[in-house]
């Protein structure tokens, strides 16, 4: 998952790291409008042609934007998943007890290379 925060609003999407593990999406479901969540609560569910996944919020509030792609158009996933491609946008209500659970991009690039590096020397 990747959170942009733009003022008290947050937009919510799939990492590319995930999409590309994932397969080609084919179904995107995302909670409504108004749907209000904890950290940690599940707000979107992802089809592909490999897997089923249950994504939890990594962040608290009420969901006020849901992209309408995700409805006509989920593949822009795996197209421009760090543009187009974003799940929700979130009006949020603790920033700063979720903030310091999440990593910035350097730390999350660490990891994914780190995991990376672990999933080929089991190949």
């Amino acid at each position: 998952m990747w959170v942009r925060v733009e003022g008290k609003r947050a937009r919510l999407g799939l990492s590319d790291y995930l999409q590309q593990h994932s397969g080609d999406i084919a179904f995107v479901d995302v909670k409504p409008e108004g749907t209000v969540l904890a950290s940690g609560d599940e707000f979107s569910g992802i089809e592909t042609i490999k897997v089923t996944i249950a994504l939890p919020s990594p962040v608290s509030g009420k969901v006020v934007k849901v992209n309408p792609a995700m409805e006509t158009a989920p593949e822009v996933i795996n197209q421009d998943p760090f543009g187009e491609g974003w799940l929700c946008e979130v009006e949020l209500s603790s920033w700063e007890l979720d903030q310091p659970r999440l990593l910035d991009a350097n730390a999350y690039f660490a990891k994914m290379k780190h995991d990376a590096e672990e999933e080929v020397k089991r190949k």
